[in-house]
């Protein structure tokens, strides 16, 4: 029983990406999702509470897969490095905005019991940027967890000022480079 339920929920996660890649996130309707793995309306609720359940799994494995890729790197010198480094994971956050609303929702657990795929990559990011931030290439009157919490900060206002219309005179890596600036770079 164990191995056909890993089955059923793996084609169900297969489904959801392979429309998601035709369709884009919030297109997603889970009636498809149901009918593209052939199983019935309550299999999808057996394996996800809701639709934000498996988003929560299709976005934490996106963006998990921008954080392995940060992973490699080597550790950013400047400001404008730290920038570009992370353009395809802050392109990937915002490329809907259904998707970084997703995000802003599900980035906090309420209870350890509810620590999600989202969640999860939060602290994996906070745990990743100060590894670069020991480097000493930065600040040193604050520690390197600060740092990468307050770069974190930084980068979703960044994004979350992309989608506004009152902010459009500048873009997300001008903004970003800004903050990272006043905040990373002693002096400012």
């Amino acid at each position: 029983m164990q191995k056909r339920t890993l089955e059923t929920r793996a084609r169900l996660v297969a489904v959801a990406t392979a429309l998601v890649a035709e369709n884009g996130y919030a297109a997603l309707r889970t009636d498809e999702v149901v009918q593209g793995a052939g199983v019935a309306k309550g299999t999808f609720f057996a394996h996800f509470k809701d639709k934000d359940a498996l988003m929560d799994l299709l976005i934490g494995a996106g963006i998990d897969q921008h954080l392995d890729q940060l992973a490699k790197a080597p550790a950013p010198r400047t400001v404008e490095d730290l920038v570009a480094l992370q353009q395809p994971l802050l392109r990937y956050m915002t490329q809907e905005r259904y998707v970084f609303d997703v995000i802003l929702r599900l980035s906090g657990a309420a209870a350890v019991a509810e620590i999600g795929a989202i969640a999860t990559t939060f602290g994996r990011y906070l745990t990743l940027t100060a590894l670069w931030f020991e480097t000493g290439q930065f600040r040193q009157d604050i520690s390197a967890e600060l740092q990468a919490e307050g770069m974190q900060a930084f980068l979703t206002q960044a994004m979350a000022l992309h989608f506004c219309a009152l902010h459009e005179d500048q873009t997300m890596e001008a903004r970003l480079t800004v903050y990272l600036r006043a905040w990373l770079c002693p002096g400012g």
